[in-house]
Order: C-alpha cells, then structure tokens, then sequence
C-alpha cells in the first residue's frame, strides 16, 4: 500500500525568521544528528580544503553557532534563516554576502563563462537548504528561496545568486546533493539562468 503524499504546508503555518531571532536548539532541531545536514552543519562553502579531513564534527558545529548568532536579536549580522511550521522549527536556508564562502570562491565551478568580480560584497548567495525530517516533499525549501530573495535584498544585496542542481526525469537524486537547492526552487523565486558550468549545475540569479 503506497503511503499518502505529504500536505503541502500553507502559508498561515509558516514563520520565516533570521537565524539570530531563532534559538540554538531549534537551529539543532532542523539540522538533526544524522543526515547530511548533520554531518555539514553548512560549512562545505565555508571552509578551505577538505572539510571532512580538515575540521572535525564539533569544529563545525561551533562555526555553525558562531555564524549564525542564534539566540541574539541584536547581533548585526547571521548566515541564514528558519522556518517554522506551527511553531515547530522545520527548515534552513543558507544566506550572506558571497564573500562569505571560501571555498565557493576558489572553486571552478560558480564562474565557468563568466566575469565577475569574486570580492564585490554587494552580491549575495544562497548555498545550502535543510529541511527537517517530517517536514520535507511539502514545499518549504520555495518558501524559503522566497525568503532568501527578500532578506538579501532588505539588508542591501544589489543581486542574489544560486547554484542550482538540475533533475533528471527518473533519475535518484539524494538529499545530500540537492542541498544546493533544485532548479524549480530559484525559477519559483524569480531567479534566472545565467551560466550552465556542467551538465547538472546551474548558477542562478536575480538583480535588484
């Protein structure tokens, strides 16, 4: 017997707050003990070399907390928003000036066909979604590409950018790989396509 799809969540269920006005337990909550979410705690654009050889579990976890300043409305900047469904914390989504990731700097990848100035601070990323177990397949990570699109351009973003993994019909794609966020979730947030460095990724933008 197939089990029933997941409701979609609703727009009266959803908070959407900046990391710093969400508590560290709720932030843990989202990011779970097992997963890939757990095991990144969204440091794989943040840290130079391998992170899994490089930094240990407890490492990332504090850079995590550090970045985020979870638990301090008044803290002048964090890295990222959650979600609450009914007051339950439920999703992630990583948000900051693009100088704030190393490692997407030094990578090939984002700038294949393109020139840009890797140090302009005025353009934003977003880099990793996390959705809690219980609460993923029901919309939340659009929810939060919305979210992003409007944070960055509050706080004085003069563009948002995205690195989108594009779906294949019938083909698995797991959890850990689309925490870059999947094409139809930046499409849905009025993000467009500007460069395809392989067959699988695109970098996604939106100019304020």
């Amino acid at each position: 017997m197939m089990s029933a799809t997941p409701a979609p969540i609703q727009a009266e269920q959803l908070t959407i707050v900046p990391a710093n006005e969400a508590s560290w337990d709720d932030l843990a909550a989202v990011f779970g003990t097992a997963d890939y979410p757990a095991r990144c705690q969204c440091q794989r654009f943040k840290v130079l070399g391998w992170m899994w050889r490089d930094s240990t579990q407890e490492e990332r976890t504090a850079r995590l907390r550090a970045q985020t300043a979870c638990g301090n409305p008044d803290a002048a900047a964090t890295s990222g928003l959650v979600a609450y469904v009914d007051d339950e914390p439920a999703g992630w989504v990583a948000v900051e000036p693009r100088t704030a990731y190393p490692k997407l700097l030094s990578l090939r990848m984002p700038w294949s066909g393109r020139d840009e100035d890797k140090d302009d601070d005025g353009i934003w990323a977003v880099t990793c979604f996390a959705v809690r177990k219980g609460y993923r397949k029901r919309g939340l990570t659009y929810a939060l590409a919305m979210a992003a699109v409007d944070f960055a351009r509050r706080r004085g973003a003069r563009a948002l950018e995205g690195y989108a993994m594009r779906t294949e019909p019938g083909k698995e794609i797991t959890w850990g790989e689309l925490h870059v966020g999947a094409l139809g979730v930046f499409e849905e947030a009025g993000l467009r396509e500007v460069s395809y460095p392989s067959k699988r990724r695109v970098v996604m933008r939106i100019d304020f």
